[in-house]
């Protein structure tokens, strides 16, 4: 079979990109043709007020030059729009009378910049800003004219008026609301906005109405509804666009604001589709770069016959700096809008912050002057996440410096307009030899589109290279009792296959022959873990448990009582009530771990007690930690919010988790929804229900030192769920020093490595199956210790 024929109408920055896409998943599937109004290749729209400032060239803003579409096999016909589109018989005719036949087309037609109906918009000195020849012909105006006003307090209105600036000229911004960027900035924040502007030069005139443009000629000037005026040489109209889809929709296919889409970006029109800024999905045109990009992704999938979710829509955010200022925005910010808010302002360095919380969800956030947050509470907006996760994330701080980076966790995205990772620019630098943000910019991307996230990348920069110039670490030993560190300590216990402890400490040469604190409990966990059972004949007892009881303070012991998942019921309830009286247990008490601790246990009632509960429990010390308990919460029938089967979802993992011995304390919860209810972003495992399944979340801790978990991936399958998390906690505890934590093992790794072998269907079976083969030895442990416990009572 011969190539499909793919044509493209729009050669900008969202139908290039989903061109990206298309060739990365099948790079000889298609022959494309792109049609271009403009005379030139595909560049960075974004970036042309910094060639209006001065600080960069066209060249230096061109994504994909000449080359690249010869390269590629791609056929560029620019200058060259095309004027009618033919779908019965699939072709499509240009402006230059090319005509070209398609199996497979994409509009990305964008957008139209909206100039005003204002009387004496057609005289010369007026303008619009919106591409390369714009930017051309303001360039031309200052060096004969030096009043300039621009029409339009947005990003664009202000970054114009920034370039003008720069090239000489005075330079009025005129404005009809009352404060600049309302869609972007609370009032606050603007009112600081604007007195940086003006220090720069910026003079404003808000809320004024333009009611016509004076000159004869040429512009002389402005003329507003309350009457007064102001001079100008030159006036830039910068109030908006307008999707470009009169082609779309003289040809036929379905418009509305824009053309209309389903979740696949397909049209009403069988073979075509459309992206970018022409695009209206679900009611919404959006004009930022991410979600453009996003869309070009899901397209490209669909194109290419290969599985995907669609296109789910965006959260509105810009993360950008204007004439110098950073500038974040995210999600619902007026105060009409949300419940209440978090506002910081620091007037000494110039900074402000608000975060929008609506019914105790986060669904906004303003940052002015400090937007190295933004990445962070982008992803609290997108999950809808409890106000409560606030108070975890500040004890992790801010800032764009490297103590900042260092807090992010591998999966968060830095650059959110190309998608890139912490993992995937420590990977450039340690991989491809990155060491300036160029080289990160071209290896990733990272950086390369509005800018915004660019303080970030070069921390995220300096960090990589600062660990690759570390001198080496000297060798950490288990204790001061031997030369061995852990590593060395489990490979020799696993090799030589010793009997106990003791034995193991006197061949491997201790100083200390009944070894210390610190590494008795090592030795035994190693022991332990290698034969897939206890070392010591004490130990054998432990694989029988339930649940261990644990020696407290003063001597006596705990036992925590299982329920699964947290749920309970009367008939255990009436049973533990009478044991605690039977019994006289001194304290019983609920942890924060969603379990029930029975404390102050005289060591001769435990065997007692355990047996009446129902439980194979013993004084014995186990060989590592169990997982006592995995935290659910209300649960998709009584949690509103709820989305997925939290409950059973719990107590199906504790099932499976059950006897798993741990090097240190591990913790498991499990979220009906995204807003974490159970804790789970600061859990070792959490398990949160999305609309199209479960997040899997590793590495947390609400310890000391608190740790967010990092995303390990999304899976709709229950039980391939279940898998994953099972093949997780195998791994880390055949390889997990002992007291190293799955946040501590997590960074060792890499988040990048968990997903390469667990994803891996052998390596994850093949850990499934030793844990299923020490469990079927637990079994039968506890089978012989019944018998043996029946023969005594005989």
């Amino acid at each position: 079979m011969g190539k499909q024929k793919l044509v493209l109408i729009g050669n900008g920055m969202a139908g290039v990109r989903c061109v990206e896409e298309i060739l990365a998943l099948a790079p000889d599937r298609f022959e494309i043709t792109i049609f271009g109004s403009e005379p030139h290749p595909n560049y960075n729209r974004i970036m042309l007020s910094k060639v209006l400032q001065g600080s960069t060239t066209v060249n230096d803003i061109t994504i994909n030059d000449w080359q690249w579409y010869q390269d590629k096999g791609i056929t560029l016909y620019a200058g060259d729009p095309v004027i009618s589109i033919d779908t019965a018989k699939r072709r499509v005719v240009s402006e230059k009378g090319r005509t070209v036949d398609y199996d497979q087309l994409i509009l990305a037609t964008g957008s139209l910049p909206f100039m005003l109906p204002l009387p004496g918009a057609d005289k010369p000195g007026v303008t619009a800003f919106r591409d390369i020849k714009d930017c051309n012909k303001m360039v031309e105006t200052s060096k004969k004219y030096k009043k300039a006003v621009v029409i339009g307090g947005g990003l664009l209105g202000l970054e114009a008026a920034r370039g003008l600036l720069n090239l000489g000229m005075d330079v009025h911004v005129v404005h009809i609301y009352h404060h600049l960027m309302e869609r972007q900035l609370s009032p606050t924040s603007a009112g600081m906005l604007r007195r940086e502007l003006e220090k720069q030069g910026m003079k404003f005139l808000l809320e004024k109405q333009t009611e016509k443009i004076l000159g004869k000629k040429r512009v002389e000037g402005l003329l507003f509804k309350d009457g007064s005026k102001v001079e100008a040489d030159l006036i830039v109209i910068a109030v908006g666009v307008r999707p470009n889809i009169k082609l779309a929709a003289d040809s036929g296919i379905e418009t509305n604001r824009a053309i209309m889409v389903n979740d696949y970006m397909e049209t009403n029109v069988p073979g075509v589709y459309a992206v970018g800024e022409c695009a209206e999905h679900r009611n919404m045109v959006y004009g930022l770069v991410a979600p453009l990009y996003e869309q070009g992704k899901v397209l490209a999938k669909q194109i290419c016959g290969m599985k995907t979710e669609g296109y789910q829509g965006s959260i509105l955010y810009s993360q950008l700096k204007v004439s110098g200022v950073e500038v974040f925005s995210a999600g619902e910010i007026r105060d009409s809008e949300i419940t209440t808010s978090l506002k910081v302002i620091d007037g000494v360095k110039n900074t402000y912050k608000k975060i929008a919380v609506r019914d105790n969800k986060i669904v906004g956030a303003v940052l002015y002057g400090d937007s190295s947050e933004g990445n962070k509470l982008l992803g609290y907006i997108k999950q809808q996440a409890d106000v409560s996760v606030l108070e975890e994330a500040s004890a992790v701080g801010g800032g764009a410096d490297e103590a900042y980076a260092a807090s992010l966790a591998l999966t968060a995205t830095v650059c959110s307009c190309n998608g890139v990772t912490k993992g995937g620019i420590l990977d450039a630098v340690r991989d491809n030899g990155c060491a300036t943000i160029e080289d990160v910019r071209a290896c990733t991307r990272a950086s390369s589109t509005c800018g915004g996230c660019k303080p970030l990348v070069s921390a995220m920069l300096q960090l990589a290279l600062q660990s690759q110039d570390a001198p080496a670490a000297a060798k950490e030993t288990v204790c001061g009792c031997t030369s061995h560190s852990h590593d060395e300590l489990r490979d020799a216990v696993r090799s030589a296959r010793f009997e106990t402890a003791h034995e193991a400490r006197h061949a491997l040469g201790w100083s200390n022959a009944d070894g210390c604190a610190i590494c008795r409990p090592a030795v035994q966990y190693y022991l332990g873990q290698a034969r897939g059972a206890a070392a010591d004949k004490v130990g054998t007892e432990s694989m029988a448990l339930d649940s261990a009881a644990s020696l407290l303070a003063d001597g006596t012991y705990g036992i925590t009582p299982r329920m699964y998942g947290g749920v309970t019921n009367a008939e255990q309830l009436r049973l533990l009530a009478d044991v605690i009286d039977k019994y006289h247990i001194p304290l019983v008490k609920l942890t924060g771990g969603a379990h029930l601790d029975l404390l102050g246990i005289a060591e001769e009632q435990v065997n007692a007690i355990g047996a009446e509960l129902g439980h194979r429990t013993s004084t014995a010390p186990s060989y590592g930690r169990i997982i006592t308990s995995v935290a659910t919460c209300a649960g998709k029938d009584y949690d509103r919010s709820g989305l997925q089967d939290s409950i059973n979802m719990g107590i199906g993992l504790e099932l499976r988790l059950d006897g798993m011995q741990m090097p240190t304390g591990v913790t498991v919860a499990v979220s009906a929804s995204p807003l974490h209810r159970a804790g789970t972003l600061t859990k070792d495992l959490g398990l949160v229900g999305v609309p199209g399944g479960w997040e899997i979340y590793v590495g947390g801790s609400a310890g000391t030192k608190l740790r967010q978990a990092e995303l390990f991936c999304m899976e709709s399958n229950e039980e391939t769920v279940l898998d994953l998390a099972i093949a997780f906690f195998q791994w880390y505890r055949e390889e997990a020093n002992f007291g190293e934590t799955t946040g501590q093992w997590v960074e060792r790794k890499g988040i990048t490595l968990l997903r390469e072998r667990l994803f891996n269907l052998t390596e994850r079976m093949e850990l499934i199956h030793r844990w299923q083969i020490e469990s079927k030895l637990m079994e039968k442990q506890q089978q012989l210790n019944s018998q043996r416990t029946a023969a005594l009572a005989r």
